[in-house]
C-alpha cells in the first residue's frame, strides 16, 4: 500500500503591487502571461484568494485540447483547501477567441458553484478569456458573476 504526503509548494510567479481580483478585467491580467504558455489548448486555472481579494497564487487544474477541457470539484478545492483559501476565481481561455460560454461552461459552473457552497468557500467568478478582437461584445472575456449567474 503507498502512502502519500500532500503538501503545498509555492513558485514564484511575479513580483509587484498586490492588487485585490476584484473585476474580471484584474483576473484576465492576472492569467494573462499563464495563458500565453499553451495558448492552443484549454486551460482550467483556479486562482486562490484571500479575504480581501488578493491573491495567494494560482493553480494549473486541467489542461485540455483545443476545444475542451475537464473539471470536476474535486480537483478544483482541494489546492483551495489545503491552502486555506477564503475564496477562489476560476478561469479558463477559449482559443478561438470567443469567449461566450458553451453549454459544457454553464454546466461546470453550476457544479463548482454548488460545491463551494457545500465547503464554504466562496466562489467569486469564473471568467472565460478569449480576446477582443473575437468577442462580438469586444470585452474579450465573459464573467458569469457580470452575467448574474454566480
Amino acid at each position: 500500500m503507498c502512502v502519500y504526503e500532500a503538501k503545498l509548494v509555492y513558485s514564484l510567479v511575479a513580483l509587484g503591487h498586490e492588487e485585490c481580483l476584484s473585476t474580471p478585467t484584474r483576473v484576465v491580467d492576472y492569467l494573462k502571461s499563464a495563458y500565453a504558455d499553451n495558448p492552443m489548448q484549454e486551460a482550467l486555472y483556479v486562482i486562490l484568494v484571500n479575504r480581501k481579494n488578493r491573491p495567494l497564487g494560482r493553480i494549473l487544474i486541467t489542461l485540455g485540447t483545443l476545444t475542451s477541457s475537464l473539471a470536476h470539484p474535486r480537483e478544483v478545492f482541494r489546492p483551495a483547501i489545503l491552502a486555506g483559501a477564503a475564496a477562489v476565481i476560476v478561469s479558463h481561455n477559449h482559443p478561438s477567441g470567443d469567449p461566450a460560454p458553451s453549454a459544457a461552461d454553464v454546466t461546470v459552473t453550476r457544479n463548482l458553484r454548488d460545491a463551494a457552497k457545500i465547503l464554504d468557500i466562496e466562489m467569486l467568478d469564473h471568467v472565460i478569456v478569449g480576446d477582443k478582437d473575437g468577442d462580438p461584445s469586444g470585452n474579450g472575456y465573459y464573467s458569469f458573476r457580470e452575467a448574474g449567474v454566480l
